[in-house]
């Protein structure tokens, strides 16, 4: 092997011995935990048994003529996963927006191009302390409802009625995911994505631009004819990324805002494996859960790689 190979090898293996360690391994383990009965706090040996975790993960039973799901709460979980990740068009939308707006030649662009990624550098524990503030229900406390509260004594409704008006982010199930959608927006408008956009539009020959600005084509025709398609492989990227992010996160926040509640409404796929491990102590079943996450995603990975590469091919 040359001098060359060898320094690429050196350099390469640090990275390939952290992905096979903590990577790797842990997926392997997950996997081989899932087929085992194993409860931490019992100090008993693992069980194997099988596939029936993943029976009961996702297995359904007929009671009294009805078809009722062995674990109930994997499905709610998961369907709250998936409501969640309703941000992702609108964060999607606004990062290309705000991409276009701040690729302009403008005076300060920089200083605004860092402004609005600030955010995306601050830690997800004081940005979630923060919106736990912003959502309180007290309207002496949450700034939200402080806001609503200054409206409706301007507008000379009761403050008994007032208060019914008021809503309850993060104490009511009806408004604790829209709540959690609107934060995920705010927090990813401006971060990675907008940059990804950023350096697509870079890349667009100005020509384009300036022949159709000579057909006479509007701000919007340009957008639509011209930017949005030249950005398909960035877009298709991003798109595929927030699918993988979306289906893993929501720890965090469910964590220190709500504790998955309430009525488990904002508890996730990954909280749920959280509270499987480290509370009730269930390891293989928490294994199951992750592997069927693990499988979810890579699913859906491979199924907008096969069908959105080949759109992009075609384009």
């Amino acid at each position: 092997m040359k001098r060359q190979g060898w320094a690429a090898v050196g350099f390469l293996t640090p990275n390939l011995v952290g992905f096979l360690i903590f990577t790797l391994g842990p997926v392997v383990a997950a996997a081989g935990l899932s087929f085992y009965r194993y409860q931490l706090a019992s100090g008993q040996a693992p069980d194997f048994i099988g596939l029936a975790n993943f029976a009961e993960l996702v297995g359904f039973d007929r009671v009294d003529g009805e078809w009722k799901a062995l674990d109930p709460y994997f499905w709610q979980y998961l369907g709250n996963t998936l409501f969640l990740m309703l941000n992702i068009p609108f964060s999607m939308a606004g990062a290309l927006i705000l991409a276009v707006l701040l690729n302009k030649n403008l005076k300060g662009r920089i200083v605004f191009r860092t402004f609005f990624f600030i955010p995306h550098l601050c830690h997800g524990v004081a940005i979630f302390m923060v919106w736990k503030m912003v959502f309180t229900f007290e309207p002496n406390v949450g700034i939200i409802n402080g806001l609503l509260w200054s409206l409706y004594k301007f507008l000379g409704i009761p403050a008994e009625q007032a208060i019914g008006l008021l809503p309850g982010w993060l104490i009511d199930k009806n408004w604790a995911k829209p709540a959690f959608i609107i934060m995920f927006v705010w927090a990813s408008v401006g971060g990675f994505n907008m940059i990804l956009y950023l350096a697509g539009l870079q890349n667009i020959p100005p020509e384009l631009y300036e022949a159709a600005e000579m057909d006479g084509a509007g701000w919007w025709a340009r957008l639509r004819h011209i930017t949005v398609p030249q950005l398909a492989p960035t877009t298709f990227f991003i798109f595929v990324t927030s699918i993988i992010g979306g289906l893993q996160g929501g720890f965090e926040a469910a964590y220190i805002m709500t504790a998955g509640g309430p009525e488990g409404s904002t508890t996730t796929m990954s909280y749920y494996i959280y509270t499987q491990a480290y509370e009730r102590l269930e390891i293989g079943y928490a294994a199951t859960v992750s592997m069927v996450l693990f499988g979810l995603i890579f699913a859906l990975t491979m199924i907008n790689w096969r069908f959105g590469g080949k759109r992009l091919e075609a384009a």
